[in-house]
Formats: C-alpha cells, sequence, structure tokens
C-alpha cells in the first residue's frame, strides 16, 4: 500500500525532529512533490548524519556511507552500526533506526520518483565521501585544503546544487507546466546554482570553526593565519554565493504556485541576510558565528508569504 507524507511516521514525528523548520516548508509543496521530497530529505540527512560521526575512523564512516548507499540503491539491507548510533543525538538514533521504514517507503514511491531519489542522494553521498576523503583527517597541525576553485564549486554541486537539479525535475514531474512559467532547462539551471549559494553561505559562515580543525575551503588560503587577515579571502565567495542566490531568487518567482513560492524563496531570502551580516561581520564576531535572528526569520516569512 503506497504510503503519502500525511500517513507516514517517517514523513511526520522523525522530519519534525531532525529539522521542523524544513517540516514546514515542505507542507507548502504541492501533495504531488511532498512524498518524494519529503523522503529525500530524510535520507540525505541519513547519510550526512553517518558522514559527520565525530570520533570515529574515517574508513569506518566511509564503509557506513557505502552500506548505506547500497540500500538505497541496491535493496540490500541496511542496520546502522551501534558504533554510530552511540555517537548520535537522540533524534538522530530514531532517524537511523528508522532506515528501514524509510527505504520501504522509498519503494512505495512511483519509478519516475524511486529514480528522481536514487539519482540526488547518489550525487549528494558521492560529495559527502570526497569531503570525509580531504577532510577527514585534518587538524589544527594538519592542514587541509581543497586545491583550486573548480574543486569547491564541484564539492557544491554534489552535496546542494543536485537537491536545486531533484528540486526542479521532480516539481515537472508531478505538475507538469503548472510548476514553473520558464523552461525546464532554464530551471536546471538556476536550481543548481540556488543549491551551490546555499552551501557557500554555509561554508563562509562556518569558515572559523572549519579553519580552527584544519579544514580548508578556501583555495589558496592554508597559509594565511587566523584572523583579520582571512577575511579577504572569502570576498570574493561571498559575490559569488549572492549571485548564485539572486538565481535562487529568479527560480521562485518562476514557480507558478503561491505556496510553492513561498516554501521556495525563503532559504533565498534568510541567505541573503547572512551574506549581508558576513559582509559586515569582523572575524571575532564570525569566530561568535553569524545568526539570522528570530526578528530576522520573521521578516524574511513575511516577504516570503507576500513574494
Amino acid at each position: 500500500m503506497e504510503q503519502k507524507f500525511s500517513q507516514s511516521a517517517a514523513g511526520t514525528t522523525i522530519l519534525k525532529g531532525v529539522s521542523r523548520s524544513f517540516y514546514l516548508s515542505l507542507r507548502l509543496l504541492p501533495r504531488s512533490m511532498r512524498d518524494a521530497a519529503g523522503l529525500g530529505y530524510l535520507l540525505a540527512r541519513s547519510s550526512d548524519t553517518i558522514a559527520d560521526t565525530a570520533n570515529t575512523p574515517v574508513s569506518d564512516r566511509l564503509q557506513w556511507l557505502d552500506d548505506f548507499s547500497n540500500a538505497i540503491h541496491h535493496g540490500t539491507p541496511y542496520v546502522p552500526s551501534a558504533t554510530l548510533l552511540d555517537t548520535c543525538t537522540e533524534n538522530e538514533k530514531i532517524l537511523l533506526d528508522n532506515a528501514p521504514e524509510n527505504l520501504s517507503w522509498l519503494q512505495s514511491l512511483s519509478t519516475a520518483e524511486q529514480s528522481l531519489v536514487r539519482e540526488v542522494l547518489a550525487e549528494i553521498i558521492s560529495g559527502q565521501r570526497l569531503d570525509l576523503e580531504r577532510f577527514g583527517n585534518a587538524s589544527a597541525d594538519s592542514r587541509m585544503v581543497i586545491e583550486n576553485d573548480s574543486a569547491l564549486l564541484d564539492y557544491c554541486q554534489r552535496v546542494a546544487g543536485s537537491v536545486g537539479v531533484f528540486w526542479t525535475k521532480l516539481g515537472f514531474l508531478g505538475e507538469g507546466e503548472r510548476f514553473s512559467r520558464k523552461s525546464e532547462t532554464t530551471m536546471l539551471r538556476w536550481g543548481k546554482n540556488f543549491g551551490c549559494g546555499l552551501q557557500l553561505v554555509n561554508i563562509l559562515r562556518d569558515r572559523p570553526e572549519d579553519l580552527r580543525a584544519g579544514r580548508y575551503y578556501l583555495p589558496g588560503t592554508a597559509d594565511l593565519p587566523l584572523g583579520d587577515a582571512c577575511l579577504p579571502a572569502h570576498d570574493r565567495w561571498l559575490i559569488t554565493a549572492k549571485n548564485f542566490i539572486d538565481d535562487g531568487l529568479r527560480y521562485a518567482d518562476a514557480l507558478r504556485g503561491r505556496r510553492l513560492r513561498c516554501a521556495t524563496v525563503l532559504p533565498a531570502l534568510l541567505a541573503l541576510e547572512t551574506i549581508e551580516k558576513l559582509q559586515a561581520a569582523t572575524w571575532s564576531q564570525m569566530e561568535q558565528r553569524v545568526k539570522i535572528t528570530r526578528p530576522d526569520v520573521f521578516r524574511c516569512l513575511a516577504e516570503a508569504m507576500l513574494f
């Protein structure tokens, strides 16, 4: 029997636990997109939990990612490692314990939806593996750096640009011409850039924490001392991120449904707020972590509802 998002435990209690904000956005989507989008998020969040497991060998995490990927793509049984579960938060444990249910839910989707979910998870997991191989053994005494601009953008495409592509293909699959006033080709390009922009914003916001851990995501920065001297190196990437997010605004504006536009444009508005704060921040302020305040969130939500 086919599981619908509103009837699925995986799509309600678990999703609320791991991301209440995404759950609320998901409810704004057309029903034709809701199941596959919700399940895709849960599976991606599961693989991210596996990749980010602290204090476990990189080799173990890579193997756990392979096991999870095989379960998604080949239907092999998946049982999370006890070692993995011991390092998780309570909500993450619930998520991974329910992996068999989520994988069963995948089988209940249409063939076309299953294909899209598997396609995006393959891209995301490839990026998570790449990140582990590149930075898994980094430390304050052992700096690891992304080698060039192309490598950074490739990583952003794998873990986030791919989500914009997935969202677009799913929208055209479920809604057809009702999805967008623009062509699928245009929306795929904008959606990919939108996702890449959101990932770049995350990288730039988290830069002080990453540098302290020896993870140098911005090419050519490994020899810079920590402090305000680090700031010029990310200025051009803030510009790149803003240009990508501007494509996200174009993407949202082209969508036909008001609820769909609201769900899609909200992350773009929040990202632009973050970029503005990062542009004005000193290194000391960045080390305290640049955050969007609750009033900012409410204002962006109001703007999204009127977009």
